[in-house]
Order: C-alpha cells, then sequence, then structure tokens
C-alpha cells in the first residue's frame, strides 16, 4: 500500500510498505478521510521522530476484522481514536483521562497517511466509534479536534452569558467559535495576525474580529461595552500572545490554555493582579471517549458546522502539498487528504 512518509513539513514522500497484519483481536480500516492538524506541522515536535507516517484525524471503512472481534463488522464506517485511555488509573478516574499513561503510549499502525491501519486490541476496545448515518467520511475527520475543543470548554464550566474571546482563529479557534454559540455565550470575540483567518472566524459566528497588537487590552474593552474576557480561550502558542493573556480578562474570568507552544517558552504572570482578581487558568489536551461521542452527536446533528471548513481535499500523492499549506497558515482552513484517490 501507498503511505506518505514525513521527513519534514517540505519533505513527505510517498512510499510503499505492506498492508499491515491484524492479530485476533485487532481490525483493518481503510481509510477514505484523514485531516491535516497543526500539530502534524510542529517541526520542533516531529522532526525527532521522522521519517513517520503522521496522522490522526482519520475516518475509514473497516476491511477486516479478527476473530475475537465482537460487535464489529466488515463494512462498518467508523472513526478510529490514536490515543486511548485505560480508563481504571486514578487519572481516568478523576476525569483526567488526556494525562492517562495510556493514551500517551497508544497509537495505530502505521498513521492516518495511508490506504490502511491496523487498529491495537485496546484501540479496538476503546477507541472505534461507529459513524452515524447523516456523517460523510470528510465530515468524520473533524471528530477528533472537536473531542478536544469541547473536552476544553466543558472543563471550563458551561456558564451561558459569558464573553468569550477566542485568541487564534485556525480550525480548533473556528470550532471553538461556534461551540462557544451553542453553549450560549453572549458575545464571542474572536483575535488572530491573519486577515484570512479573521474573515473565516466572522463567517463561523464571531460578534467581533481584532487584529492583534500591544494595544489589543484596549481595543478589546471598546469592541466589548467596556469589558474584557469573562472566558479567554488561546488558541495559539505564539509567546506575545501568551504574556498578553492575563491582561485580557475581567475579574472572576477563565483562562483556558489549548495550544502547545515552543518547548522552550516561558510565562511571566503577574501574580498580584491575578491573584486578587480571581482569574482561574486550566488547559487540555487530547479529548476522552466522553468527549468524542459529544463530537460525534454535534457534527451528526448538524448543530456545528464543519462541511464549510473544508477548504482542500487531495489525493494522498499530494499529501505534501497540504503539509505545506498548513504550515504557511495562508487561504486554508481545512485539509483533508483522500487515501483512496
Amino acid at each position: 500500500m501507498r503511505v506518505a512518509m514525513y521527513y519534514s513539513n517540505k519533505d513527505v514522500r510517498i512510499e510503499e510498505q505492506d498492508v499491515p497484519r491484524i492479530g485476533p483481536d485487532e481490525l483493518l480500516v481503510k481509510i477514505w478521510a484523514s485531516g491535516v492538524c497543526g500539530s502534524d506541522v510542529l517541526e520542533w515536535y516531529r522532526l525527532p521522530k521522522a521519517p513517520r507516517v503522521l496522522g490522526h484525524e482519520i475516518a475509514g471503512e473497516i476491511v477486516e476484522v479478527g476473530k475475537d472481534v465482537q460487535g464489529r463488522l466488515v463494512g462498518d464506517r467508523v472513526f478510529v481514536s490514536h490515543h486511548v485511555p485505560c480508563n481504571m488509573c486514578r487519572y481516568c478516574l478523576a476525569d483526567h483521562h488526556a494525562v492517562c499513561d495510556t493514551l500517551k503510549s497508544t497509537n495505530f499502525d502505521p498513521g492516518g497517511f495511508c490506504e490502511y491501519v491496523r487498529v491495537p486490541a485496546i484501540n479496538v476496545r476503546h477507541g472505534v466509534f461507529a459513524l452515524p448515518d447523516s456523517m460523510s467520511y470528510e465530515e468524520a475527520v473533524f471528530i477528533e479536534p472537536l473531542a478536544c475543543v469541547y473536552r476544553g470548554q466543558h472543563n471550563t464550566g458551561w456558564k451561558p452569558g459569558r464573553r468569550v474571546v477566542v485568541v487564534g482563529s485556525g480550525i480548533a479557534g473556528l470550532m471553538h467559535i461556534q461551540l462557544a454559540r451553542l453553549a450560549g455565550a453572549s458575545r464571542v470575540i474572536a483575535v488572530d495576525i491573519n486577515k484570512n483567518r479573521l474573515e473565516a472566524a466572522a463567517r463561523f459566528g464571531a460578534d467581533a474580529v481584532l487584529e492583534a497588537g500591544d494595544d489589543l487590552p484596549d481595543r478589546l474593552a471598546a469592541a466589548n461595552d467596556g469589558r474584557l474576557a469573562e472566558l479567554l480561550i488561546m488558541c495559539t502558542g505564539a509567546k506575545a500572545a501568551l504574556d498578553q493573556a492575563f491582561y485580557l480578562v475581567d475579574r472572576g474570568a477563565t483562562i483556558l490554555f489549548f495550544a502547545p507552544a515552543d518547548p522552550d517558552a516561558r510565562v511571566e504572570i503577574p501574580f498580584n493582579q491575578w491573584w486578587w482578581q480571581e482569574v482561574t487558568i486550566t488547559s487540555t489536551y487530547a479529548g476522552s471517549p466522553r468527549d468524542i461521542r459529544a463530537a460525534i452527536e454535534l457534527i451528526g446533528s448538524g448543530r456545528l458546522n464543519v462541511q464549510d471548513m473544508i477548504t482542500h481535499r487531495l489525493p494522498l500523492d499530494k499529501t505534501g502539498e497540504g503539509f505545506r499549506m498548513v504550515a504557511e497558515a495562508g487561504p486554508s482552513i481545512k485539509v483533508i487528504i483522500e487515501p483512496q484517490k
């Protein structure tokens, strides 16, 4: 089978590998759609592990079922989660599935940018979800990133009427905007340095869009009836944005750090200002099975629009082009690879 082997953002090669052989408690899934995630192009994270077949936002069809697998059939349309928690450790039992040791060690074989993947037994047990008839394969690639978004907002508490500010209007930011609206936000403001992304934020429900800059706190207050953010969602790891976050929130607000930063990033906290204003700081990583089920319902019911976020559909042979689009943060929003083409 063909695989897109990652060497760097500018060097993704189409190579040949054998179709994986499955064991008695495993599945073989034919991939019909695979999304390029912003994390796929973080070279500081990816290069030490290269060469490797990346891709974790996948949807496909079961084409082989191990003899000991129950409840799965050839022909089933599924989303497969690459990282799965054990659901038994003290972290999982405390609803911190994303920091489970098992979750950090699991994956499918070889990755999402190829024609077929082997789904290991633990992923079969905890990470295979049937797609509703109402959901296309290309819509299903949003399940994993939306699950992460859902988890983030869930962890901040659902509070209708909040004034929400989303800094960073990439794919995660756009989903945060839509989900905040569904959760009853009274006002949603998007911030970015990229005009294309700000235009997209306005299309997907932001009440106002602001370019990032040193005077952002003043402009934010002016655009928000004199108030700062009650919930600030940081969908960027840019150092300047992280430093500014503490000056964008109102008293009693919550800051959700959603995106990674460079490995050596450090942020100085204005401690007394943070302390006396009762600002809550939290973070989130990955999605649990609960979050995945919520994402499937939101997409399958049509309550959250992902279809219009797709700007590019590319065959497997052009995976490298897709990586360059995402790395350059140009006019693309969501790039989907179709491995069977």
